[in-house]
């Protein structure tokens, strides 16, 4: 402990007893009840370890769950509803309803000629089977029976989806660039509010789809994600705003959860030398190629 300088002394021996003995434990205490006041808050550590992962907690772990209020993401219509596999039923392929409000009529033509597609027995495009990026706010959809493992660093949190490698970088109290270059994942930049670590991504491409109904959206995408654990840390928890006016006619939201698992550390899942290329000669669209070497 710090001396008492010895002016201090004396001028604390002159008071009373009580008054001094207030007046030290004030001096002594004083120190750290400051750095409780600047402590940073909390930050939740999403996964302990290289162990802990997160899985979809449901069959339909690749369908976004809908808001408890307000518009939500498209979904299939009542009369062809989507049965995924695991749950005893026959599956299905997914339709997408297209008469949800939120749709521009362009993008529902879109979809509704899809639709159509897999009507007549097409397979529909889905980005994880044909190994092609998830992009945002897709990526937490990506699979049903495969985990995310979260990362985290003092600048950044990594996101990682086992199937395919799918990778995110969120960057950590940093703005935006001025002007991002548009890309399969975009932009992403977070900050922890409390336990919730709030992700703002712009700057995607309009290469992919924003769920597996094949929802198209442009390059003016806007995701917002608030990343939290519920139920006692059982449960991840990410709820999703979106807004684009060039697909949609409104901002809309989702809602994604997880239930936390132990698992061996992170595998490697290379996803295009184990596809089947001809998928079983279905027309489907081809797995990505690059046309030269990256090194």
């Amino acid at each position: 402990m710090a001396q008492i300088p010895r002016s201090s002394m004396k001028w604390a021996m002159a008071m009373t007893g009580a008054s001094f003995a207030g007046t030290l434990t004030a001096a002594l205490l004083w120190p750290s009840a400051a750095a409780e006041r600047t402590k940073p808050p909390t930050i939740p550590v999403f996964s302990p370890d290289s162990s802990t992962a997160w899985l979809p907690d449901r069959p339909s772990g690749d369908d976004f769950l809908p808001p408890e209020s307000g518009p939500g993401p498209v979904m299939a219509p009542k009369a062809e509803p989507y049965v995924p596999n695991g749950t005893g039923d026959q599956p299905t392929y997914r339709i997408a309803d297209t008469s949800n409000p939120i749709l521009m009529p362009w993008a529902a033509a879109q979809m509704e000629k899809a639709n159509d597609a897999v009507r007549a027995g097409g397979v529909p495009f889905i980005a994880r089977e044909r190994c092609w990026p998830a992009g945002v706010p897709a990526f937490a959809i990506h699979t049903r029976r495969q985990p995310i493992y979260i990362l985290q660093a003092d600048k950044e949190v990594i996101l990682v989806n086992e199937f395919n490698s799918q990778i995110r970088h969120i960057y950590l109290n940093a703005p935006h660039s001025k002007n991002p270059k548009a890309s399969w994942y975009g932009e992403s930049v977070g900050h922890y509010e409390g336990n919730t670590l709030v992700i703002d991504t712009t700057g995607l491409n309009d290469k992919t789809f924003v769920d597996n109904y094949r929802t198209p959206h442009t390059t003016k995408l806007h995701v917002i994600e608030r990343l939290r654990m519920i139920d006692d840390g059982q449960t991840l928890e990410d709820a999703i705003y979106v807004e684009d006016q060039g697909a949609f006619t409104m901002p809309w939201k989702a809602i994604q959860h997880w239930s936390r698992m132990h698992r061996e550390p992170l595998p490697e899942y290379p996803c295009g030398e184990s596809s089947n290329v001809d998928y079983f000669s279905y027309d489907v669209v081809p797995l990505p190629m690059a046309h030269k070497s990256d090194f």
